[in-house]
Parts: C-alpha cells; structure tokens; sequence
C-alpha cells in the first residue's frame, strides 16, 4: 500500500486515543476499509477467471504431469487475500483427485508472495472483530491443513521475495526451490502476532532451535543463500536460468511412477500428520488471539507509521 495511505491511517490512529477502545477499534476498521477502497478503486485490475478453473487469484495448469498453482496478483506481489486462501484450497483438492504426478506452486511477476492481503483485515462481519478473528482461524486451519494431507509431491518454486505465509508453509513442501534473488521474511513478533503454517513445529526440526528463533521470534530475513544453508530451501538457482534449469528437473520428476512418489510420501510424511494437525491447531488458536489483543493492534499501526516515515 502506498506510504500515503499509511501515514494517513497512522496519523487517524494517533487521533483515536479519547475514545473508547470499540470504539476506537470500529473507527481504525472504517478507516482502513475506506483508504482500501479508494486504493483500490485507483488500480487496473486483471480479474479474468482463468478459463478452466473459473479462480480469479490463481492460474491453474495441468501439462506434462504437472499441475502448477501460480498466485496471480502481481500487482499487489501476490499477497493473500481471502479469496485466494479459498481458491488455493480448492486447487489443491483438484490437484490431489487429478491425473498429475506433481504439483508445483509459484508466483507471477517479481514476488512469490508478500504475505496477507490488509483487505483480510476490514471485511468485518456482523459479529464484529471477535467473529472476523474467529473466521479467519478457522479459514487459516482448513488452509494448512490441505498443505499438511496433500498426498503427492509438493514442490514451491520460489520465483522472488517471500513473506509470512508464504514462507511459514515452506516446512509443509517436500522440494523447495528458489531464485538466489528470493528472501525469506516471517515478522510476526513485529506485527505483535504468532507464527503459523506449521513453522513452531517444522523450523526448529529443519534449521535447529536458535536459527528457528532468529526468524520467528526476532523476524531475521533470509536471503535465499542463507536459507538453502540452513535447510529451509533445496537448491539456489541464478535468477537469470532459473526457470529454466527447475523445469527441466520438474518435468523428470513428473515422469516417474505416479503411485511409487506418493506412497514413498506417504511413508516419509505419515508418521508426523498427527503432530502437524496438532500443532496447526494450537498455532491458529492462538493467532486468533493475538488478532484481538491490544498488542497486535498497536504493533500493526506502530509498523504503519515507520514505514511511511521511509
């Protein structure tokens, strides 16, 4: 979002201390829903269904064996809104029932994904902030979940910059390549909020205990050299043979047994399920929290000003 619209909602926010604390909170809602809608009424928006799928934030392929999920929002950088975490979920519930042997998700344009969109934040329904909270956690768990059953090959194609999300699911992939112009960002404790994907469970397994908190408790950003040593991403690639080099490999593995690659994963991956839907839970309950604390609330508007000071 512009810096414009961010010192804006931070100068309205600083405004808001008289009042009560609903009442500042339904202000802070009808604030941002406004300069949303003004921000985004000012775009050019591409919102063509993709024409075998009917999905307006994704494209959706199937060649060669694979089914490729691309976000599609490149000019917001693909951030997540609610109705890509819906239609992400429906793809991957296609992709497990279809012909394919692997699926890959990518992004289109210059970022695999920036995270959460700030419209998930003002649809605010009739039940108010704490429903909205409660919406979203649900919506979170069901999202993880399919990341968590999904029974095939699951490779991430990691084409630019990754934050949140995008990032915290990477645990969840079994191949995750990236382009060395790729970062990885998780900055939760700035946001006053908690991780989520799986990441409490799966970072510190991968990269070990101290590594895991330097990224989900004091927001470290990786490049995608430090992430590959650490054991978050596979292999680096130069950005310029990039997608041409993970093809070539993706379009091997797509030529192998189709039953042998899924029941091999179904070895390697079984015996943690249980865990992971355990963990995926407590994750978003506690998100759900943190979504309505003061904390969160005051870290996310804090974050707004720094930012248009820039």
């Amino acid at each position: 979002m512009l810096d414009f619209v961010k010192k804006a909602k931070w100068d309205a926010w600083s405004s808001l201390g008289s009042l009560s604390k609903d009442n500042a909170r339904q202000k802070y809602v009808d604030l941002v829903s406004s300069l949303v809608s003004s921000e985004s009424s000012s775009q050019v928006k591409d919102t063509t269904p993709d024409s075998k799928h009917g999905y307006e934030t994704l494209q959706v392929t199937t060649t060669d064996n694979i089914t490729k999920i691309m976000l599609n929002r490149p000019e917001k950088k693909n951030a997540i809104t609610t109705q890509m975490y819906r239609e992400i979920i429906q793809a991957l519930e296609e992709a497990a029932k279809d012909d394919s042997v692997i699926t890959v998700i990518t992004g289109n344009g210059d970022y695999y994904c920036s995270g959460n969109d700030l419209n998930n934040f003002t649809n605010i329904p009739s039940g108010g902030i704490e429903k909205m909270a409660k919406d979203g956690a649900v919506l979170l768990e069901n999202f993880v979940k399919h990341f968590i059953d999904f029974p095939k090959p699951l490779i991430a194609v990691v084409n630019g910059p990754a934050v949140g999300i995008s990032v915290t699911l990477l645990g969840l992939f079994d191949i995750v390549y990236a382009t060395d112009r790729a970062t990885f960002h998780t900055p939760f404790s700035e946001l006053g909020q908690s991780p989520e994907g799986c990441s409490s469970y799966m970072f510190p397994k991968i990269m070990g205990l101290s590594k895991a908190n330097e990224m989900l408790l004091f927001n470290k950003k990786l490049t995608a050299g430090e992430a590959y040593a650490q054991g978050l991403v596979t292999e680096v690639f130069p950005d310029w043979t990039f997608e041409k080099e993970v093809w070539i490999r993706l379009k091997a593995y797509a030529n192998l047994p189709k039953n042998s690659l899924a029941l091999s994963k179904q070895l390697i991956r079984g015996v943690e399920k249980e865990k992971l839907h355990a963990v995926n839970c407590q994750e978003c309950e506690l998100l759900r929290e943190r979504w309505l604390s003061d904390e969160c609330m005051n870290a996310i508007m804090s974050f707004f000003g720094k930012k248009s000071k820039l």
